[in-house]
């Protein structure tokens, strides 16, 4: 093995996998809820909250971005009430209109701004910078047992795996109540269950996901991680706990195969060029997705 293959590959890889999974785990109650919008939605909100908190702090912290994004939600929730009220139009059009507005004021925002000293910019705002997420010290195994060479570790792994850690617990903690309220919410809130509550905390771990994926997968490749993989293992079953599995492992593959493809796979057709890492695993998350719709069990037995 390359004494560079741990820091240059295997961390971005790793970092790319846990973005993938959180996204994943939270995804599939997103589609059985009918609310795959809100992970689009949730993602258009995040730019322009974290590009002002970028520019009132000049910091890239985890903190002021995820104020930003929150802030972000709260103001776009009171312009779709105000554009839904006083345009009379339905509430769809109306988050249309914010979501994109506020998403093309982010833009602007991050192009006006000075973004020089960091790798913060329109194009890693839409796709991220995985390939840049290395781990310079990592030469060997040897890293692995360096306390000064892990002190050099992309901040973002440790953050993902943070974020993945508590959308695990939250899933494991309020299994029942995600689940009752998933399938029955009327049914759920007869019985006490805090229906709302769930609602809202899965809404946040999104935001959370969204904003601590940011810098690796940027904010429209998210969506492709919240949908893709949760779409393609409800072709494979129609029971929960087997299809978050499923979506596990899709979001695993794509993660891995999508980073290698990016680069050595474009090297093994002939192409000079590498491509967007983080693009990539959207690219093969739809491909596996297409697959599951082809020959999924549950897409077969439709049409028998």
């Amino acid at each position: 093995m390359d004494e560079y293959y741990l820091g240059l590959v295997l961390v971005p890889t790793l970092i790319g996998v846990l973005a993938a999974v959180s996204c994943a785990l939270l995804g599939n109650f997103l589609v059985l809820r009918k609310q795959s919008l809100m992970g689009d939605a949730v993602s258009h909100v995040v730019l322009p909250g974290i590009v002002v908190a970028f520019i009132a702090t000049g910091s890239m912290a985890v903190a002021p971005m995820l104020l930003g994004a929150a802030v972000a939600a709260l103001i776009s929730a009171l312009l779709i009430e105000l554009v839904r009220n006083l345009g009379k139009v339905e509430p769809g059009a109306a988050m249309g209109v914010v979501f994109t507005a506020l998403f093309a004021l982010g833009v602007v925002l991050l192009e006006q701004s000075d973004t020089r000293n960091v790798h913060f910019d329109v194009e890693h705002a839409l796709y991220g910078n995985l390939e840049s997420l290395v781990w310079l010290d990592g030469t060997g195994l040897s890293a692995l047992f360096d306390s000064q060479a892990l002190a050099d570790l992309p901040p973002q792994l440790g953050r993902l795996a943070m974020a993945t850690v508590v959308v695990v617990l939250f899933v494991v903690f309020f299994w029942r109540q995600l689940v009752v309220s998933t399938f029955d919410p009327v049914f759920a809130q007869a019985s006490g269950v805090p229906v709302r509550f769930i609602g809202a905390t899965l809404i946040s771990l999104v935001a959370v996901v969204a904003v601590t994926a940011f810098e690796a997968v940027g904010a429209i490749i998210t969506i492709a991680m919240l949908i893709c993989p949760a779409a393609a293992a409800r072709l494979m079953t129609n029971r929960l706990v087997p299809q978050l599995l499923w979506s596990v492992l899709f979001a695993i593959v794509s993660a891995v195969v999508g980073f290698w493809a990016a680069g050595s796979g474009m090297e093994l057709i002939g192409s000079g060029f590498s491509v967007s890492a983080a693009g990539m695993i959207a690219a093969v998350s739809g491909i596996i997705l297409g697959l599951c719709a082809c020959i999924g069990p549950q897409r077969m037995g439709a049409l028998a």
